[in-house]
């Protein structure tokens, strides 16, 4: 094989895996905005807790109408733009810092539609375990924190 197939070929590699550093390993993690879950809950995000690492990007489809996904500000990592999605549109955040990062449905956020994603180490847990969420978000919380990896 010639030396300007293999660099092409390379090169070819390169462009398909998504080019240097972090970017070629980088996930796409799914939550769906649901009215009702196969469990029963209604008003949820489904998974309701996602592991992520720096680079990878979160994305929230809607499977059902009415519903967004955005930031909670009181406890949203130092530094990060906020993410305010419009309602029945997918919303993507690319993860950058570590953190933790917790999402609500607007209109039903004191129905419980959060979510929280980990990105990396957990920086921010203390502020996050000492905050109360909003009506039955609260108790979610509580079910989802004991999920969060040191």
């Amino acid at each position: 094989m010639s030396r300007h197939v293999v660099v092409a070929v390379l090169g070819a590699l390169l462009v398909t895996s998504g080019g240097y550093g972090n970017s070629a390993g980088a996930a796409e993690h799914v939550i769906k905005m649901m009215n009702k879950n196969e469990a029963g809950q209604t008003m949820v995000f489904e998974p309701d807790f996602v592991k992520a690492e720096p680079g990878d990007t979160i994305k929230f489809e809607p499977t059902d109408k009415n519903h967004n996904s955005e930031s909670v500000k009181e406890i949203w990592p130092e530094g990060v733009p906020f993410v305010k999605g419009a309602y029945s549109t997918v919303v993507e955040f690319k993860t950058d810092k570590d953190g933790i990062y917790v999402f609500k449905c607007l209109p039903h956020y004191g129905m419980g539609m959060i979510a929280v994603v980990q990105v990396g180490k957990p920086t921010n847990l203390e502020a996050v375990k000492a905050f109360k969420a909003m009506g039955m978000s609260s108790r979610r919380m509580l079910d989802i924190l004991p999920k969060i990896q040191p």
